[in-house]
């Protein structure tokens, strides 16, 4: 774990990843696959664990200079197998087809907290400026706009299936972009960016859940929205 951080920072990015949690637990329950939410759930939790695990024990730290780096290989890179496997799955395919859009839109408001905490980061010398809402990182937009979308979108019906598409990809490029940015942030042979001030925060725990969970689901719900869109 990172030093001298706040204890404000550490909670309220706790407080985040199970209100992600909740919430995806909360679509799965809504599809027609609400039986299998806690089999899921319990394979979402041993997924945490192992990168609590592996953070917490300074895995990813000590291996930095390899190449190449664990982080990515042990950290996301499974659950972005995960997901081109799942979309590829003609069983797994009803299961997505019947996730609730309003719920997974609505998910998206946890990236309001998320910015606000790599802001924190930020401010203790533990993530570029960039990597922030005041640098090129505009994913905040995403989160504010999120619970609007949700609720004139899926609830009232007031919005089009066009604006919801467009507001899912420029969700999409929005997470992309800073995925990118964080990437090559991160104090390896492969760095490009923000040498002054490294991405190391990601690194520790609990932080590197943002990039081993919080991340994928985000990217998860915006891939089976576009899909049920662009079939409608």
């Amino acid at each position: 774990m990172l030093k001298d951080l706040p204890n404000y920072i550490t909670t309220t990015f706790y407080l985040t990843t199970l209100a992600t949690f909740v919430f995806f637990y909360i679509a799965i329950k809504k599809s027609a696959y609400g039986n299998k939410a806690n089999i899921i759930s319990l394979g979402l939790i041993i997924w945490l664990v192992i990168q609590l695990i592996l953070s917490t024990n300074l895995v990813y730290v000590k291996t930095i200079g390899n190449i190449p780096p664990l982080f990515p290989i042990l950290g996301f890179l499974p659950m972005i197998i995960l997901i081109i496997i799942l979309f590829n799955n003609n069983v797994v395919k009803h299961f997505i087809d019947s996730l609730p859009l309003a719920h997974l839109t609505f998910l998206s408001t946890i990236r309001i907290p998320v910015e606000i905490v790599l802001w924190w980061l930020f401010l203790y010398n533990a993530l570029p400026e960039m990597a922030t809402f005041e640098g090129r990182n505009l994913d905040i937009i995403a989160g504010i706009t999120a619970p609007f979308i949700a609720y004139f979108g899926y609830v009232k019906g007031k919005l089009n299936n066009k604006i919801l598409l467009v507001w899912n990809i420029l969700g999409l490029l929005l997470l992309i972009n800073i995925v990118v940015i964080a990437l090559f942030s991160f104090p390896t042979a492969f760095q490009q960016l923000n040498f002054d001030q490294p991405n190391i925060a990601m690194l520790y725990f609990p932080f590197f859940w943002l990039p081993s969970f919080i991340v994928p689901i985000v990217l998860f719900s915006h891939f089976v929205s576009i899909r049920q869109l662009l079939g409608k």
